[in-house]
């Protein structure tokens, strides 16, 4: 056993430790951090606006902070963007992550130097809880990859600019820099294809033991591996052992990862954002990521049923309850107030508190009054896997409103890695699935307002084009499940 990876055990069960501390008190631990929060955040334009000098509870802040997307906090944001300090957090953040998808183009999240440590924190915390529990330690000594944006940053009024992802692949500890891949000038190519093939070629002949990323592009890595050099990519990488990845569910990929692998391998579920990192999966035996409630950030939840209502109840940490659909709302030590990031979350365990990502409030279907959330989906897809052997590359799916004949229906665009031989067996394994998944789609079909699942097979690459033509190509950008309108649709099926 190397030195490195005997202090990697004994730094894991140091982390592990202290984690057990806050996690037995989480309800202390969330005022605490409420407490330096509002302190910390008095002198700020946005304390001054919202009185915090005054806040004293938890109740007070939520009356006097409404819930805000990013399209209603824009104007502090943009204040901050323009170099104007203690806007929403004290002084100027260090950087600025630009992520897309709002109405106004860009969005520009603030981090900061208190909150900036705890996104680098987490993610070797998760690597040293599986290090913990296993007793795996020895990829701590071999090549780790981190499919990721550009680490090149921007400059803007004396803030620093870029995606996340490539921001924090300045933080790397000296440790592993040499352990790391690819190679900086390889992660610095802006276009996605060109780098994933530059990465297969520069890894191919190394000892590749840790592979992180989102599924969708690990995905397109290694099965440009795999052509390459004509065998399972872990035949190419025959210690590679440990998966580690965020942003989707890997569920629906898990059965092609493995035929892509040729084995099965651990996996880490890691729940980041630009907007903080949540939590992660602390362990192999359990279901769920645990809820990170030291990290500078204060959590509340809104139903999801509730969302849409007038001062819908927004629930504290203490107030949760399994298997219920939430809004996840934080604020942050970032400047972010009761701010509605648009991820759905259920909690899995209350002892500690762990969650899986069950979807987006923006990303559904009720055309009919459904509700189906991301979560239902990808749970009715697998199972309809899991019975017929079918692999698939990618999915999404919308509504079909006005057929031009019969009900209208929910229509699954999917691209298979081989198609069904008898597609409307699989519909109906999804439609059963579904129907057990969310009671008002069961309602509707037996009610017959909507008629069963309709698959509508795309051509190989079809999601990697139409990505690439929304100029979401890589990076940390994923194709959204479920849409309530055909937007998607049409590009898909436009001839």
């Amino acid at each position: 056993m190397s030195i490195k990876s005997i202090v990697a055990k004994i730094l894991a069960k140091n982390i592990y430790n202290k984690t057990q501390q806050w996690a037995k008190n989480p309800v202390a631990t969330q005022e605490k951090v409420f407490s330096e929060l509002i302190q910390n955040a008095r002198q700020t334009h946005f304390g001054k606006d919202h009185n915090f000098s005054a806040i004293t509870t938890i109740a007070d802040f939520q009356k006097q902070v409404p819930v805000r997307d990013y399209e209603e906090l824009k104007p502090y944001i943009d204040r901050m963007v323009k170099g104007e300090e203690d806007v929403l957090w004290k002084g100027k953040p260090i950087y600025l992550a630009k992520t897309s998808g709002t109405t106004s183009g860009a969005k520009y999240i603030p981090l900061t130097k208190e909150s900036m440590p705890f996104h680098i924190e987490a993610a070797r915390n998760a690597i040293l809880h599986y290090i913990h529990e296993t007793g795996n330690a020895k990829f701590v000594d071999g090549k780790m990859i981190f499919l990721q944006g550009s680490p090149i940053l921007e400059e803007k009024n004396g803030i620093k600019l870029g995606r996340l992802s490539g921001i924090v692949a300045h933080y790397v500890p000296k440790y592993l820099q040499r352990n790391r891949m690819p190679s900086w000038e390889t992660n610095c190519i802006e276009d996605w294809e060109t780098k994933v093939n530059a990465i297969v070629e520069e890894t191919y002949d190394e000892n590749m033991m840790v592979i992180s990323g989102i599924p969708s592009w690990v995905q397109m890595y290694f099965e440009k591996l795999k052509e390459k050099g004509q065998k399972p990519v872990g035949e190419i990488f025959k210690n590679f052992n440990l998966f580690i990845y965020g942003g989707v569910n890997y569920e629906p990929y898990r059965a092609k990862f493995e035929d892509l692998i040729g084995r099965r391998v651990d996996s880490i579920e890691l729940f980041p954002a630009s907007e903080g990192f949540f939590a992660y999966q602390d362990t192999q035996k359990e279901k769920g990521m645990l809820l990170l409630l030291n990290s500078g950030i204060f959590y509340e939840f809104i139903k999801s049923e509730d969302f849409f209502k007038d001062s819908p109840k927004r629930y504290t940490i203490g107030e949760v309850e399994l298997g219920v659909n939430y809004v996840l709302i934080i604020s942050t030590n970032a400047g972010l107030w009761s701010y509605n990031i648009g991820d759905t979350v259920q909690f899995t365990s209350l002892a500690p508190y762990r969650v899986i990502v069950s979807g987006r409030i923006k990303h559904y279907i009720s055309a009919f009054g459904e509700h189906v959330i991301g979560k239902e989906v990808e749970a009715a897809l697998q199972e309809a896997m899991a019975a017929t052997a079918i692999r698939i590359n990618e999915f999404t799916v919308a509504p079909q409103i006005t057929p031009e004949e019969g009900l209208p229906y929910h229509e699954w665009f999917i691209e298979f890695e081989q198609e069904p031989e008898k597609l409307s067996e699989f519909e109906l394994k999804i439609d059963q699935a579904m129907r057990k998944q969310n009671v008002y789609y069961d309602d509707l079909i037996s009610g017959n307002v909507l008629r069963t699942v309709v698959v509508t097979p795309v051509v190989k690459n079809a999601f990697h084009d139409y990505m690439k033509s929304e100029g979401k190509l890589g990076g940390q950008n994923k194709l959204p499940r479920l849409s309530n309108d055909r937007k998607i649709a049409d590009k898909l099926t436009k001839k």
